[in-house]
């Protein structure tokens, strides 16, 4: 009988043996899918909380609507460290991890996820699933971009509402059996919704195989018919873009996470064949815009979904903007500096957390970000706005603006020429580091916990003793053609100098202790020489040292040395 109370059913496909996933190179069809959620469920242990951990996306379709079917409630943070582990005991201590992994390292119960288990029977015709609308399905964790992470409440209703209007909107139910291809991870907002929320509501199947770094991306495309959508973020585009692949057509690619610039949007439907859709949404709302970045910089809301200016809550913010509607079950303020055009669209103005002031002049920090990764050579980049900058201060503070890029074969000097050609010069960093890559996290994000102690060390590195070797050092023909790199030799030898000079007089050698060249270094790049002094036997010091560059660890080792007369590099 069916039921009364308001609801959605699991899945959307017309036939228990439509396809609801791609895992292992194999189709899974409904049937099969029912009867592995109805065999977790069954194992899932006392308690109302699952950490959903599984990285196989099909696993974690699984777990979720297990832990759904059987009342319990899933906790998805973005990032699975251990600080964020203790955050979920204490948010909900009867949690219980669900993972996929060889080993769990996480402090708290844990449920293997057994591919055996779930396919120890053969599939049998059970119904699908109706779930109470109001039922809540998961505590979605914000990804810790510009704070702390806050845990927001998802109910089925809701999540099913956004998923049917990204599906209408996106052309997901035009009949045809679509594929989806995710990069970003499922615990993240938009990789729940346009990966697995879209897959159960629109009659697509979602495919399970990694696809993180470009060749994965291609081959998990490859992997499974067409049509096909590409669920991804603008991290994983460029990098898929600049990789060099022939990469097989995606019918469609829908970016989210970050602002997509209109040159990348353009790169992506030249190489993929297909239309590019950027959906503007968060953690507290889910999709609630889209746009087609290579017509138009104008963002249409989903259908019910409506935008309201109100006085800001903080006197000192004059308005800002609230979204109701849809599937937003109680009106949020949204975090963004948006200029509504009519009662359907909107231009977006970057963050107002990004929103920053320097010599009375204002612009945002992911607009300057944009202008930077545009630059010829320019792999990834990001400005950083320091905690204790303060604009006109009492004290007459200078805002001074740092930037990490990332651009191997780009020197410093031209990429800061380029930079003045677009941005205003109050806006041009000072520094700019060049580091071998930033620290984004798997959605492309850069948690400011993690952004701020590496520009710090790369602040104190400049402050630190250092040299540079020159391409033109005799060291370096035949080290090695094509990809010079400095000899450990030099390294070592120029770092006695710099200790020697550090302690105000010259040293030699007498013995070398363990030394570890724990990254190639380049010729051009500054090293950084990082050293303690304690007394050896007869006269000796004893020098524990560390060379870093570009926020990494070159090198580490111990030496003994002597007073020298004279200390001349190699």
């Amino acid at each position: 009988m069916t039921s009364m109370t308001p609801g959605y059913p699991l899945l959307t496909h017309p036939s228990l043996d439509r396809i609801a996933a791609w895992s292992q190179g194999r189709p899974v069809t409904v049937r099969a899918f029912l009867a592995d959620v109805d065999r977790l469920a069954a194992r899932l242990p006392a308690g109302v909380h699952v950490f959903n951990a599984c990285a196989d996306r099909y696993r974690f379709a699984v777990g979720l609507c297990a832990a759904l079917v059987a009342g319990k409630v899933s906790l998805l943070p973005s990032a699975h460290t251990a600080a964020m582990v203790r955050q979920l005991l204490d948010f909900a201590p009867d949690t219980v991890c669900l993972h996929d992994a060889d080993t769990c390292g996480f402090a708290m119960p844990q449920l293997r996820y057994d591919d055996g288990a779930e396919a120890a029977a053969p599939p049998q015709d059970l119904p699908i699933p109706h779930i109470p609308a109001s039922r809540v399905m998961a505590h979605i964790f914000t990804s810790g971009s510009t704070g702390q992470p806050v845990a927001h409440a998802k109910t089925w209703g809701a999540m099913v509402r956004g998923a049917r209007a990204a599906a209408a909107r996106l052309g997901l139910d035009d009949g045809r059996d679509w594929s989806l291809v995710g990069t970003v991870p499922p615990q993240h907002m938009f990789g729940v919704e346009a990966t697995v929320m879209l897959a159960l509501q629109s009659g697509a199947a979602l495919t399970a195989a990694p696809a993180f770094y470009p060749a994965d991306i291609a081959a998990a495309l490859d992997s499974v018919p067409t049509p096909r959508a590409l669920m991804t973020s603008p991290v994983h585009l460029r990098a898929l873009m600049q990789a060099g692949l022939s990469l097989p057509p995606a019918d469609l690619t829908v970016s989210a996470t970050a602002p997509l610039g209109a040159k990348l949007a353009n790169e992506a439907e030249a190489q993929l064949g297909g239309r590019l859709l950027e959906i503007y949404g968060s953690t507290e709302t889910g999709a609630i815009a889209t746009r087609r970045t290579v017509a138009s910089e104008t963002w249409q809301l989903m259908p019910g979904v409506t935008l309201d200016t109100r006085a800001a809550r903080d006197p000192d913010n004059g308005t800002e903007t609230w979204a109701d509607g849809g599937q937003i079950d109680a009106p949020v303020p949204l975090g963004d500096a948006i200029e509504s055009l009519d009662a359907t669209h909107f231009l977006l103005h970057g963050r107002k957390a990004d929103l920053i002031k320097i010599a009375g002049k204002r612009t945002s920090l992911a607009w300057l970000n944009h202008q930077l990764t545009s630059i010829d050579g320019v792999a990834d980049a990001a400005f950083y706005m320091p905690d204790d900058a303060h604009e006109g201060d009492t004290e007459g503070h200078v805002v001074r603006l740092a930037a990490l890029v990332v651009a191997p074969d780009v020197p410093l000097a031209a990429i800061r020429r380029a930079l003045r050609e677009r941005i205003d010069a109050a806006f041009v960093p000072r520094p700019l580091l060049r580091v071998d890559r930033l620290p984004r996290n798997a959605t492309g994000k850069l948690p400011r916990d993690v952004l701020a102690p590496l520009v710090a060390r790369l602040l104190a590195e400049r402050e630190r003793p250092g040299f540079i070797i020159g391409a033109d050092h005799p060291a370096m023909p035949g080290h090695f053609p094509g990809h010079p790199v400095v000899p450990g030799v030099v390294l070592l030898d120029h770092a006695v100098l710099r200790i020697g000079a550090a302690l105000g007089r010259p040293l030699s050698v007498s013995h070398v202790g363990t030394v570890k060249f724990l990254s190639p270094v380049a010729p051009g790049e500054r090293v950084s020489v990082w050293h303690e002094a304690s007394p050896a036997q007869a006269g000796a010091t004893q020098i524990r040292f560390t060379l870093t560059a570009g926020g990494r660890d070159v090198a580490s080792g111990t030496l003994t040395v002597r007073p020298a007369r004279e200390a001349l590099p190699c």
